[in-house]
């Protein structure tokens, strides 16, 4: 095979990082309210519910917007489908910013910065796919993820911080202010293709969004992965958004719950920079997602069970680097056995299903909290038997054929 006619650019690392620093904006304010839920609440004189809501409107609107985001993302390119969700989240995040001490407001403008969140997620393997080469795309996939999980974990952690020294409002505003600049520096850097392509001829042809909505979904080891993605990421969107009050009943106090959560999201970062990489050396997905799985329920039962705080870090941390590395590698895994489906179908879909598995899991968990003292044990162990079945299902998987077939490696 003639290696000249593909090659690497440097340039693709700006294109990346320009592109991280957007998802990781658009985490941090879909995540700010999860660890200041009581405050918030008392604050916008609202519900814990309505609190809840404010997290679970990304959910909701990503299952209405995921498909046509999916759609200019594959039909438009990259840079104006990612541009747009940079936009909605820079206009928006500054609105909510200037909202004040109107709930309703905040909550219009949390729903204009959901809008944005698939046009920017939904791309994630395409950023890899445009830039990168097959041996290195489930690394670029990570950093990507990689991105998701810096965001949530500075939402974590700073907003309680923050809110505590500075006040909601002015919280709020500084976000906003962060997310215009996050957006210009996107719009202003990232380029949608390199010169000549990354990977050698014929592994960038893809079919038509629409069909290869239908020839994904003919697939088995696609609809298994579907399944897990909707378990997993049905957990992490629950814990997350219901992490104060997870672990208030056991006497944790705001800021321990902010760090619990922040840390299970270093976890994943951590995890997502070492597992892809280590399945990209070894040429390998499925033993690699498999270890993901069963390390997510162990670190899951320490968080369920835990009354000692060492240990509900611990487990938190456990629970993040397994959990959180199997989503870039899930959706590298996703977009190798979807071919020729577009990458950004591929993705879509999979995070359309933890959408939805997250508002179901996130109103079960507030449905059937204890009466006495707000325990959400009895939701997270039934969030330990759906990773259990998640586990099996992983079992079942089969490697991608492209990823042998992958010259030079």
């Amino acid at each position: 095979m003639d290696q000249t006619t593909f090659k690497v650019y440097p340039y693709r690392w700006v294109v990346l990082i320009a592109f991280m620093l957007v998802v990781a904006i658009n985490q941090m304010l879909w995540i700010t309210f999860a660890a200041i839920t009581g405050d918030a609440a008392t604050y916008f004189g609202v519900s814990h519910m309505s609190i809840g809501l404010l997290s679970m409107s990304f959910m909701i609107v990503y299952i209405i917007v995921s498909i046509p985001a999916s759609w200019v993302i594959d039909t438009y390119g990259m840079h104006i489908g990612v541009g747009i969700g940079a936009a909605f989240t820079g206009i928006f995040g500054l609105m909510r910013g200037l909202a004040g001490e109107d709930y309703t407001l905040v909550l219009i403008a949390q729903i204009g910065i959901a809008v944005g969140q698939p046009f920017i997620l939904n791309a994630i393997t395409t950023v890899a796919a445009h830039w990168f080469p097959v041996s290195d795309r489930a690394t670029a996939s990570g950093f990507g993820s990689l991105a998701m999980y810096l965001g949530i974990v500075l939402g974590l952690a700073l907003t309680p911080f923050l809110m505590l020294h500075l006040g909601i409002p002015s919280m709020l505003l500084a976000y906003g202010i962060i997310s215009v600049g996050v957006a210009l520096a996107f719009i202003g850097l990232a380029k949608e293709r390199p010169p000549t392509p990354p990977n050698a001829p014929g592994q960038e042809e893809r079919s038509l969004v629409f069909e290869g909505l239908k020839q994904t979904l003919r697939k088995r080891e696609f609809v298994l992965l579907l399944v897990v993605f909707f378990i997993g990421l049905g957990v992490f969107n629950a814990v997350t958004t219901w992490i104060e009050d997870i672990v208030a009943p056991r006497g944790f106090s705001i800021t321990q719950a902010g760090l619990t959560g922040g840390l299970l999201v270093v976890g994943g970062i951590v995890g997502a920079l070492i597992v892809p990489s280590l399945s990209d050396r070894a040429r390998k997905r499925v033993p690699y997602l498999i270890l993901a799985v069963a390390g997510a329920i162990i670190g899951l039962a320490g968080i369920t069970f835990s009354s000692n705080y060492a240990l509900l870090l611990i487990s938190a941390f456990v629970m993040g680097f397994f959990l959180l590395s199997a989503g870039p590698l899930g959706f590298q895994y996703g977009a190798e056995i979807a071919n020729p489906a577009p990458e950004g179908t591929s993705n879509g879909l999979l995070l359309l299903v933890g959408q939805i598995s997250g508002i179901a899991f996130i109103f079960a968990m507030e449905s059937f909290r204890s009466p006495s003292d707000g325990s959400m044990t009895a939701s997270l162990i039934v969030l330990i038997v759906l990773l259990t079945l998640g586990l099996i299902l992983t079992t079942r998987f089969k490697e991608p054929a492209m990823l042998a077939a992958e010259p030079g490696l």
